[in-house]
């Protein structure tokens, strides 16, 4: 007997998923290759913010940095500066000089802490956040509305206590010279001025402007005339000189890092802890290939 042949059917072809990988590059000026979105978080993680605090507050400066840098760049397409003005960026030679011995304690705790982020940012009705921060609060953050004229709702003025039993640099003292006081307002010396300065303040306590000699300057401008690292401060005119007593360091909008280390001892986990300094916010994870959150 002669069996029909049968025709088998056709098995389908099974195509495996292809993962779709859609690195962003962060082009760093001054740097001559542009870095894995990841490994420019480790590094300004590293520059920005002492590798022994503790491992929620440098969660949040990562979490943070990972923001600021999307939004800045739009998502790789542009380059950012490595200075102040942006975000401080130190690649792995720079933390070996840095670190010396402790090198891979600190690196090892570097890559752990970014890691656990990986990929989350922070988001204000569904757009990345300008993530401003700064070194050290005077026990209040200030708003953007009050730094730069533009209200920002995120960026408003929130409590930040306790940094200075962390923190050196809360409280400072400077002195001038008359004439270094005078040169560097670019006016002239005169016992009149002791009597006539007239400061306002923001809500926050930092100075807004300063009238002297018949001219105004803002907190911001006094801040970078006489090099000062907050613009919270006090005036205090002597016979020979100037005393300028300074509280906090740095713009103070946005986390203050220093704020974000007595949250972390005080049991505050990283979201907490941004959620606490970017008002209404929230945290969510981005696709690199969609380039949203």
């Amino acid at each position: 007997m002669i069996k029909d042949k049968v025709k088998e059917k056709a098995v389908p072809e099974v195509v495996p998923e292809i993962e779709v990988d859609c690195p962003i590059l962060i082009e760093v000026k001054g740097v001559k290759e542009k870095i894995p979105l990841e490994t420019y978080v480790l590094g300004v993680v590293a520059a920005e913010m002492p590798i022994t605090f503790h491992e929620e507050a440098l969660k949040a400066q990562s979490i943070a940095a990972r923001t600021y840098v999307l939004r800045e760049t739009d998502y790789g397409s542009k380059s950012i500066d490595k200075t102040v003005q942006k975000q401080v960026y130190v690649g792995p030679e720079e933390r070996k000089k840095r670190w010396g011995d402790s090198f891979k304690e600190y690196e090892d705790k570097l890559q752990r802490v970014v890691a656990s982020t990986e990929g989350e940012i922070i988001v204000y009705q569904d757009q990345l956040i300008t993530a401003m921060f700064f070194s050290t609060s005077n026990g209040q953050t200030e708003s953007a509305e009050n730094y730069s004229g533009y209200a920002i709702p995120y960026l408003v003025s929130v409590p930040s206590q306790k940094e200075e039993e962390y923190s050196k640099k809360v409280q400072q003292t400077f002195e001038f010279t008359h004439k270094e006081w005078a040169d560097a307002f670019k006016i002239k010396w005169s016992n009149n001025i002791v009597g006539n300065v007239k400061i306002a303040h923001t809500d926050s306590n930092r100075v807004k402007t300063i009238e002297m000699n018949g001219k105004s300057w803002t907190g911001r401008e006094v801040r970078t005339l006489l090099g000062l690292p907050s613009t919270d401060f006090e005036i205090a005119f002597q016979n020979d000189k100037v005393i300028v007593e300074t509280t906090g360091y740095g713009h103070g909008v946005g986390m203050s890092q220093y704020g974000a280390e007595v949250l972390a001892n005080d049991s505050k986990k990283a979201h907490d802890i941004l959620l606490h300094y970017y008002t209404g916010t929230k945290i969510k994870s981005f696709s690199p290939c969609l380039k949203s959150p």
